[in-house]
């Protein structure tokens, strides 16, 4: 974001980026909600504690994806069976797609649900990896792709159901065997795949949703989408 300022915090149309976030995970989850912090902590938990009470897990070192998601299973209230994860990154997100993805997940009876989405141009998404009868593989970060993976246009969202017996099983077996040097939570699937769980996609049915931000550019077309979509500052209903 070229910016000292946590990515975040960066207003959205007159709000942090991180509070659309927040409201939607709050409209589906209640006060069961975990918000992972590192970078600028204390102004992101000062923030993010003017939407809802939720909890906060701490993440001392940038460690990927995996490891953030590490770090908030010891908070997660002991009653959640199933966990819903997602970037603070992603503020066109909709409650409705949230509880759509819960309620997919739920009665197909799955330990990992990706929400995927398809993008004509997925230049920089982590690329899903079916098999040749549709079952879902693998997910592949673009920074470890090669040429044919990366012509996939099925991408990863960045945003999962998951149980939490299965997450309790699979993140220590997460590894820093990559490009990033990075636990990434994308080998989730590949872990359930081989252990034998239930791994399946559910798709998205608008991409806008799952738009990240990652640049000054980013941001000027996120604050464009959310101008179609309503007033500064407010999304319509789901």
């Amino acid at each position: 974001m070229k910016s000292p300022l946590a990515k975040v915090l960066h207003a959205v149309r007159g709000k942090p980026m991180v509070q659309y976030v927040v409201e939607a995970a709050v409209a589906v989850s209640g006060d069961a909600v975990v918000v992972v912090v590192g970078h600028q902590a204390e102004e992101v938990r000062r923030v993010v504690s003017r939407v809802a009470p939720v909890r906060f897990a701490l993440q001392e070192e940038p460690l990927g994806t995996g490891h953030a998601v590490r770090c908030a299973l010891p908070v997660v209230p002991a009653a959640c069976e199933s966990l819903l994860v997602l970037c603070g990154d992603v503020p066109l997100i909709a409650p409705g797609t949230l509880s759509a993805l819960a309620e997919d997940h739920r009665r197909a009876e799955r330990d990992v649900t990706v929400l995927a989405v398809d993008l004509e141009q997925p230049a920089g998404y982590g690329r899903l990896i079916f098999d040749a009868a549709g079952g879902l593989r693998a997910i592949v970060e673009e920074a470890d792709a090669d040429s044919v993976q990366r012509a996939v246009r099925t991408v990863n969202s960045g945003i999962y159901c998951l149980r939490k017996p299965f997450l309790e099983t699979a993140l220590p077996r997460l590894s820093r065997n990559n490009a990033q040097g990075e636990y990434y939570l994308t080998e989730v699937v590949r872990i359930g795949v081989e252990g034998g769980f239930r791994v399946g996609v559910f798709r998205g049915g608008d991409p806008e949703e799952v738009l990240g931000i990652n640049s000054p550019a980013d941001l000027e077309r996120i604050e464009r989408l959310l101008a179609l979509r309503g007033a500064p500052g407010v999304r319509r209903p789901a």
